[in-house]
């Protein structure tokens, strides 16, 4: 027996007959793979050969071979359900990232617009969830351009434009520019009104009647020279194109699907996905993945259908049709079904419309990575990955920094750069108490793990700092047990202080082997430079905010007589000023005077 199997060898000898979730780890406790298993005995064993020796299945491919050869430990999780560990393995494998699982990132929640057609004048508005109602009518998903649609519909047809709009008894501004015609005053009735409300739902399907319309108006607004509202139109135009494939297939026949493809280039993948709604292609979505060298098309299935159906989403096809055959149809669909709150099917189409379909989704997704050639900023990552010797070529990079004047206003930031653009939707700001440098990262970083059950982590962090930083980010990680690259980039020291003042001292990266200086003129310097300053420029802004909005709450403390000892005092006791503001007057009084307590909480003084 290989003496690294010892371990593995005695977990085998007891694995139960029972479904559940195993995970390989290396000689360092670090993750390798996590898969799922209806039988946790027959299926783990089927990795290895017990005679003559314990060792590797020779039938295995060779990207398990390999994690195989690496791994050292072996645990598991046993579960009620094979449906309970389809749906554990997903949420490890996004949360922990192993290192020989295929990663997809998770799909957001999209966007509907709805109708509420019980009541006289109804509206259409946004949601992300189910909302309750026996008349309600959903349209979509909107991966993008929902909301320009839904603006669309209310410019360009004269339904009740805001939500509070029928509250009032009195036409609005919206009626005297012909945007609305006054439900509130009685001046159109349900029936009539109901006749723009079957023309906004047509269009919201026919989406060529809006955009005609916003091309004749875009027109309009040129040659009046107002350009502004021109470019509008024109935003809202491509918006709305960019919500469908061009199709000329007729289902001629009302039913509603989900189509999943997953299509596999060189370096890239992609999730191609098509809703039909009704017989029509309503819109469609797809999402990119890298790191092909762990490539499993029965895993990317899974993540991918079971990572997209949430259990408040509001509205989805009962039939799920994929590109490829799988192995565990019934239990990924059991597993959606449950999550869903109704019956779901998983169906490979052998003929008919549903092969036309699948075809039409895989024929999307190989036109989009050859769309998605390999750019700059790929052939950058790959250096990146290759000079610090990274587990993954990096496609999302958070990048964290902190900013205080003496301890105060002390703030955080995280920047993103995914896929070669800023993501600053994902953008994020923290508030810190701590009054030095390395417990404000410290602070941050376990507040960002904290939240990677909501946003799974990236393929790598840059911190802006030194070998401590590097050092405390990789202590946080492994104690959460997630797998992911760290650098951190730093001013070399001169007489103990780092110097920022350009040209007095050098940018070194540290990674997990040690340190780099690289040259001034290095593009693989200048790009990790590129990511840091943006978020120390994102640091700086929030620190710069928080301080201006602290110093203005100090002013007007002193104007009621409140002196700086004093607010230092209560600064230092509550944490913020926004604590101060909760505080109840005996606590206020407490910490400094009943005199403090009655100026901050309006009482008068005996």
């Amino acid at each position: 027996m290989d003496s690294g199997y010892e371990k593995i060898a005695a977990i085998l000898s007891r694995l139960p007959d029972s479904p559940g979730v195993y995970r390989y780890l290396d000689e360092k406790g670090r993750l390798l793979y996590v898969g799922k298993a209806k039988s946790l005995k027959r299926r783990v064993r089927s990795y290895w050969r017990t005679r003559p020796q314990l060792r590797p299945n020779p039938d295995l491919g060779v990207r398990i071979a390999k994690m195989l050869r690496e791994c050292r430990e072996l645990d598991y999780i046993v579960v009620d359900s094979e449906g309970d560990a389809l749906i554990l393995e997903n949420t490890l494998i996004k949360q922990l990232k192993p290192k020989y699982n295929i990663l997809l990132r998770d799909d957001k929640t999209y966007p509907y617009i709805y109708i509420d057609e019980a009541v006289d004048y109804p509206r259409f508005e946004l949601t992300r969830r189910v909302v309750k109602g026996k008349k309600i009518r959903y349209y979509g998903p909107f991966p993008s351009g929902g909301r320009a649609l839904l603006d669309t519909l209310y410019e360009l047809y004269p339904l009740v434009q805001k939500k509070g709009s029928l509250k009032g008894k009195k036409a609005c501004l919206f009626h005297q520019i012909g945007r609305c015609l006054a439900p509130c005053e009685g001046k159109i009735s349900p029936e009539d009104y109901a006749v723009y409300v079957e023309e906004a739902k047509r269009a919201i399907e026919e989406r060529s009647i809006l955009v005609e319309k916003l091309r004749a108006r875009m027109s309009l607004l040129a040659k009046q020279e107002r350009f502004e509202e021109a470019a509008a139109a024109r935003d809202r135009i491509a918006a709305i194109e960019s919500l469908q494939i061009h199709s000329d297939m007729d289902l001629a026949r009302s039913a509603d699907y989900d189509i999943f493809a997953i299509e596999a280039g060189e370096e890239r993948g992609v999730v191609s996905r098509l809703f039909i709604r009704s017989g029509r292609l309503s819109c469609t979505s797809h999402s990119f993945f890298a790191s092909l060298e762990n490539y499993d098309v029965q895993e990317a299935y899974r993540q991918a259908i079971i990572s997209f159906y949430t259990a408040d989403m509001p509205h989805t096809s009962s039939l799920i049709l994929v590109a490829h055959p799988l192995e565990d149809t019934q239990e990924i669909a059991a597993a959606v079904s449950e999550r869903v709150g109704r019956k779901m099917q998983i169906r490979y189409p052998r003929r008919g419309v549903g092969v036309r379909l699948i075809e039409l989704a895989s024929k999307n997704g190989r036109e989009l990575l050859a769309k998605r050639a390999s750019t700059a900023w790929d052939d950058m990552a790959k250096r990146v990955a290759l000079l610090f010797s990274l587990e993954r070529i990096p496609v999302r990079v958070e990048v964290f920094d902190n900013s205080h004047m003496a301890g105060e206003a002390a703030v955080g930031a995280m920047t993103v750069y995914n896929d070669g653009v800023w993501e600053k939707s994902s953008y994020r700001r923290y508030s810190l108490s701590a009054a030095d440098e390395y417990r404000q990262m410290r602070e941050m970083l376990e507040r960002r793990i904290a939240d990677f059950d909501k946003e799974p982590p990236p393929e790598l962090w840059l911190l802006d700092g030194g070998k401590a930083a590097l050092d405390l980010a990789r202590r946080l990680l492994d104690k959460a047990g997630v797998r992911l690259d760290c650098l951190a980039i730093a001013k070399e020291k001169l007489d103990g202080k780092a110097h920022r003042a350009k040209g007095a001292a050098e940018d070194i990266i540290y990674h997990t082997g040690g340190m780099e200086r690289l040259s001034a003129s290095d593009g693989r310097l200048q790009w990790l430079q590129m990511l840091r300053d943006e978020a120390h420029r994102f640091a700086l802004s929030y620190h710069r905010s928080k301080k201006r909005r602290e110093d203005r709450r100090i002013s007007l403390l002193q104007k009621k007589g409140i002196g700086p000892a004093t607010v230092k005092r209560l600064l230092d006791f509550f944490g913020t000023f926004e604590a101060i503001e909760r505080a109840g007057y005996e606590e206020i009084a407490q910490v400094s005077s009943e005199r403090v307590a009655a100026a901050l909480k309006g009482r008068d003084t005996e």
